[in-house]
């Protein structure tokens, strides 16, 4: 039941959410989330966190970054479920639409990641 409620509780925030369907087209690196959402570094560092506790994301390195990416292998049974039924929502929506788009055009940039993205 811990599980379940840890999941739902990271689906609770719209910017997790986000930043969830955005790692579901590919993975990301925490430079390419800000600006795809165009969200501030830490808050972008605090809400991938927060979805790798509830085991929706892992993270491996590549170079200088860290790279985010769905964790379809070693997720618990309700992220992997959740994860599946956000891959491709059933209602457009204009606030998404407009992330897949700045991500089109996401970089990785280097380590001061902050520089040049809101």
């Amino acid at each position: 039941m811990q599980d379940l409620i840890k999941v739902m509780k990271a689906l609770s925030d719209e910017t997790r959410l986000r930043i969830l369907i955005v790692l579901l087209e590919q993975e990301c690196c925490v430079c390419e989330v800000m600006q795809a959402l165009d969200i501030s570094q830490s808050r972008a560092s605090r809400n991938l966190g927060i979805l790798q506790d509830a085991s929706f994301l892992r993270a491996r390195r590549d170079g200088l970054w860290i790279v985010y990416s769905v964790d379809w292998e070693s997720a618990n049974y309700y992220a992997v479920s959740l994860a599946k039924l956000l891959k491709d929502p059933p209602v457009a929506n204009e606030v998404l639409e407009q992330d897949k788009e700045r991500l089109s055009r996401a970089k990785r940039i280097g380590p001061g990641c902050r520089k040049g993205v809101k």
